[in-house]
């Protein structure tokens, strides 16, 4: 990022409160740059990158600038949208960052009773970039099966024939590697609705328990545990079309 805001624009713009509110943070001496409380709350200040170790308000560091992108562990009972009842992703995160403009939005969904690494990002065009079906981004789940696998399952999801019900065309290929008689790991690079679990409604099962444990070439950090988030680097973000 560069160029320069006004200091109660960007705070504002970060959650943490309006205009008038920024103005009084600044006022009692809560917002400090560079070890100095700041004055005035009208003053323009570079947006570098360090600009988030080096501003303070009330003694925390500031949130990533805007252009930010984060990886998060999603439980399961948890869904992926602003408005539906129930516990929510976004309930996962600091309050303020659901006050964010623009917007934290998640990049695709995982359902409510699915868990695993989910991404999120206030950056269009990299959200766009990854659900792009020009980009063949890979999703990668484990599936716990209801019934023992038949044996033909990787072949049928490979075929790039399997039609799911109620649709008109065919699956792209996917790839699906045995684990255990009753798990499995499958690759997509589509995201149609429920596609993993209708993929073995097609084929006679029933998925119990689904997990994503990679994006591209992305992996599900061992220490992120359910619920935890970061923020990604830029070789995350690089690793998701590697």
């Amino acid at each position: 990022m560069s160029g320069t805001a006004r200091l109660d624009r960007l705070l504002a713009n970060l959650g943490y409160g309006s205009r008038n509110e920024i103005h009084q943070l600044v006022r009692f001496g809560a917002v400090v740059l560079d070890g100095v409380p700041a004055k005035d709350a009208s003053t323009r200040i570079p947006l570098t990158d360090d600009l988030p170790a080096r501003l303070y308000v009330d003694g925390e560091p500031l949130d990533p600038l805007s252009g930010v992108a984060l990886m998060l562990h999603k439980p399961v009972g948890v869904t992926c949208s602003h408005k539906e009842a129930g516990a929510l992703v976004y309930d996962l995160l600091p309050p303020r960052w659901r006050r964010r403009d623009p917007a934290l939005s998640t990049v695709g969904r995982l359902d409510k009773e699915t868990s695993g690494l989910l991404l999120l990002t206030d950056d269009g065009t990299l959200l766009h970039r990854i659900i792009s079906p020009k980009k063949h981004v890979a999703k990668r789940y484990v599936a716990t099966l209801a019934r023992p696998l038949q044996g033909d399952e990787a072949a049928r999801f490979a075929s790039g024939t399997l039609m799911l019900e109620g649709e008109t065309k065919p699956l792209a290929p996917a790839v699906m590697e045995m684990l255990s008689p009753t798990s499995a790991r499958l690759s997509i690079t589509e995201g149609r609705y429920h596609q993993v679990r209708r993929m073995f409604a097609a084929v006679g099962n029933h998925v119990e328990a689904l997990h994503r444990d990679r994006i591209g070439a992305l992996s599900l950090p061992a220490d992120l545990g359910p619920g935890q988030y970061r923020q990604m680097s830029s070789t995350d973000v690089a690793a998701i079309f590697a």
